[in-house]
């Protein structure tokens, strides 16, 4: 059985344009970052399925798709191979095995168009709502994946993302798609071809155009305006000031016992180096401290170490862990923040939500126990409490471990609770050099802008830094050296539209996807009774 049917070489021209999507895609993200290529990249997969059969179009969606992560998410492979020893052969074929799970959305929004769309004007309609119902589905399925929805290509444009504090960064992905479906119907009028063998007429073409133009219009004025509000509001909020540590250390040698005296005294020494700025808090990253800080039988030693420079540098300090706590005979692991008091007692935690598959659970392990060899390492932590925040001086954080970052609704969850700011700890020493740390950081600025919250990033490796509740990024470290920053945050009480009503447009764009398809498949049946 293959992936792609027989007639290949019949439509060679289509799968190459479909490549061609795929990788335009993968370019408007970090590192490459052509953000501007986002808003035409769909054009060559829409112009290569406008005259092929649902089958054909599922193909060919289903290439564009696999393209696209195969080479965005390229920098898995290396990773397991690294710190799973599996064979490359083994990450590759892994990697594909995910690629080709993730291209079916593609599969299916094109198989959609040319099946449902049977009109040029239907595109401009439909278009935008299916990729945003299918990107909502892949943020939810499975545990979700909403790695690098096509919106969050556009992190460094200010104007344009503030429209994410109503619809979250589904908003961005759907202006996306309306401008490729856009100038798509526009290209194919003005070189007098067809999709689906009707013809572009010049009131859709330029119609679409317009509607288009004008939306645009008026989010990037509701961004400026909303810029200019959020700054007068950041003007005279509280502020306090924070310090990162980016502690550069070596994944292989983290947890070897010879190196954690070592790895303890460089964040301490990292940590005195900022009391000059004068922080009121220090933040080191993820599992910083590379022993059960909470554990009678970890290391004492290495514990009273961290407390005691704590106390030296009388500032309040927030860390990574690892955890447990026993339920009868039963031992639960956490991934846990710990924060600290200017006199080294612990006044507060926070455990991870949101674990990472396979690095630390082990999904449908009754079924498939062999699955947890594949990767070493894989840990067996549990969860926390969802929107759960550390009260810290009257105020309120709101702490995302890792790719917890990635989940809009676990940020929005904390600052409806109280948050006054986001602190995002992680350890992407994982992924190298690769772009991997780039993507990862450049999804975390719709936090901010979604829920107005300044968001405060210490990562072992980078990329560390400061993002206002703009969206605005203030500082960051270079990757893979040591480091030490401090910045200004304003603790803010903002309530956004997208605080109070979540992922709602989104949910919107799928119901009326739903609703369609529900009336297409009614009124189907109908006439086939009646045939």
């Amino acid at each position: 059985m293959t992936i792609i049917p027989q007639k290949l070489y019949e439509h060679r021209k289509e799968y190459l344009l479909a490549i061609v999507s795929g990788l335009l895609m993968t370019s408007a993200f970090p590192k490459i970052n052509l953000d501007w290529v986002a808003w035409f990249a769909f054009i060559p997969l829409l112009y290569s399925i406008k005259n092929l059969s649902v089958k054909n179009a599922f193909y060919i969606g289903l290439v564009a798709g696999i393209t696209h992560y195969i080479t965005l998410l390229y920098w898995l492979v290396p990773t397991m191979h690294t710190y799973g020893n599996l064979p490359i052969w083994l990450g590759s074929l892994l990697i594909l095995l995910l690629s080709s799970y993730l291209g079916l959305y593609y599969a299916v929004f094109t198989s959609f168009l040319t099946k449902f769309c049977k009109t040029p004007s239907s595109i401009a309609i439909w278009f935008p709502m299916v990729i945003v119902s299918l990107e909502f589905i892949r943020s939810l399925l499975f545990s979700g994946f909403p790695w690098e929805l096509i919106g969050y290509s556009q992190f460094e444009r200010l104007n344009l993302i503030q429209l994410s504090d109503i619809t979250g960064v589904y908003g961005i992905s759907f202006l996306i798609a309306l401008v490729n479906g856009s100038l798509y119907l526009t290209l194919l009028y003005t070189g007098k071809q067809e999709w689906q063998g009707v013809k572009v007429t010049k009131k859709t073409a330029w119609g679409s155009l317009v509607i288009t133009a004008l939306i645009m219009i008026i989010v990037l004025a509701y961004g400026n305006v909303r810029i200019q509000l959020t700054d007068r509001k950041i003007e005279t909020a509280e502020k306090i000031k924070v310090s990162v540590i980016q502690g550069n250390i070596d994944q292989s040698l983290k947890w070897n016992p010879e190196y954690q005296k070592i790895t303890i005294l460089k964040y301490l020494e990292l940590s005195f180096s900022t009391l000059p700025d004068s922080p009121s808090l220090i933040v080191w990253p993820e599992t910083a401290t590379p022993f059960y800080f909470s554990s009678p039988y970890g290391s004492q030693y290495l514990k009273r170490l961290i407390q005691e420079g704590v106390k030296e540098a009388n500032i309040s300090l927030l860390f990574g862990s690892p955890s447990y706590k026993r339920d009868g005979e039963a031992v639960n692991y956490y991934n846990t923040a710990y924060l600290l008091n200017p006199d080294g007692k612990e006044i507060g935690s926070y455990n991870k939500v949101h674990l990472v598959p396979y690095g630390e659970y082990v999904p449908l392990k009754e079924w498939f126990p062999f699955i947890g060899k594949l990767v070493a390492q894989v840990g067996d932590f549990k969860t926390g409490t969802k929107g759960s925040t550390i009260l810290w001086n009257q105020h309120r954080m709101g702490v995302q471990i890792c790719f917890e970052v990635i989940f809009p609704d676990l940020a929005r969850a904390m600052a409806s609770n109280q948050a006054d700011f986001f602190i995002n700890i992680t350890n992407d020493a994982w992924f190298g050099t690769s772009s991997g740390p780039f993507q990862h950081f450049s999804m975390t600025v719709f936090r901010a802008v979604e829920n107005k919250r300044a968001l405060v990033r210490s990562a072992n490796t980078g990329i560390s830094g400061f993002i206002d509740p703009t969206g605005r990024i203030l500082d960051t470290t270079s990757l893979s050296v040591d480091s030490a920053r401090t910045n200004t945050v304003p603790l803010m009480k903002i309530k956004t539209v997208y605080m109070k009503v979540g992922d709602l447009f989104a949910k919107i764009c799928l119901i009326t996807v739903l609703v369609f398809l529900a009336f297409y498949f009614i009124q189907h049946q109908k006439r086939n009774r009646k045939n």
